[in-house]
């Protein structure tokens, strides 16, 4: 793959995520500054490589879960090799105030099961995805009428595989144990409702009630993951910090 091509991928990511419609030739070649023929046979080379697909005749492009996958592997070295925020005013550049308000959110709190609760409800007004959170045996979960309000949730099959993959997501976070600072699991990555068009985006954070505690949010493929892949991760971290202070 070529840069050009990539940059052309990442594109048509971000573009999709806010439009939720297929990205077209004009709209990257204005971007790009070359021709629309040229992006046209850059498109085509990235669907037969299997990154892009097109839904039907004469339409634009859209992401396969193979292209977000590289397109999330490349923000996820770039979170892994950042700085660790121990505070609102060293979140990543363009999300001071988002992260200011995740982080008053937690730190206002006066007990830990409160400050958990207050991190799900935040990411789920900040992302507009369910937010979802295990603390020793207890499930948190908020958020349904934002990801059933998502257009890619429109038939009654597709609902009933997010309903699937949310009724095990306990057993299968243990099983799974995800432990990388911020872990993303796309479309058919999932081991359950594998057909729900759905990613979870989910960070591990200390806690002395569990091994194994978590915050994330579940939310359609068509999201944007830089924001909220970065969002997650400090919600983990500024619950370590209220849990430890």
């Amino acid at each position: 793959m070529t840069e050009r091509q990539r940059q052309i991928l990442y594109a048509i990511i971000e573009e999709y995520a806010e439009l939720a419609t297929p990205v077209g030739s004009v709209t990257l070649a204005k971007l790009f500054d070359v021709s629309s023929a040229t992006i046209r046979a850059e498109m085509g080379k990235l669907e037969q490589m299997g990154y892009l697909m097109q839904p039907h005749t004469s339409a634009g492009r859209i992401p396969t879960d193979a292209g977000y996958r590289l397109y999330v592997n490349s923000l996820q070295e770039k979170l892994e090799s950042s700085p660790r925020p121990a505070q609102a005013e060293e979140a990543p550049q363009g999300l001071d105030r988002t992260t200011r308000a995740l982080t008053t959110r937690i730190q206002s709190q006066t007990r830990i099961d409160y400050a958990v609760r207050a991190a799900v409800d935040s990411l789920v007004d900040l992302t507009g995805n369910l937010g979802l959170a295990t603390l020793g045996d207890q499930l948190y979960i908020s958020g349904f009428g934002n990801l059933f309000a998502q257009p890619e949730f429109m038939h009654a099959a597709q609902v009933q595989a997010v309903g699937q993959l949310l009724d095990n997501i306990k057993p299968w976070l243990r099983e799974v144990q995800p432990n990388e600072a911020i872990n993303v699991y796309i479309g058919t990555e999932n081991p359950v409702g594998k057909t729900s068009n759905v990613s979870l985006v989910i960070s591990r954070f200390r806690s002395p009630y569990s091994d194994r505690s978590y915050i994330g949010v579940l939310g359609p493929t068509r999201q944007s993951y830089k924001r909220v892949m970065s969002l997650v991760r400090h919600a983990g971290l500024m619950l370590e910090e209220v849990i430890y202070e």
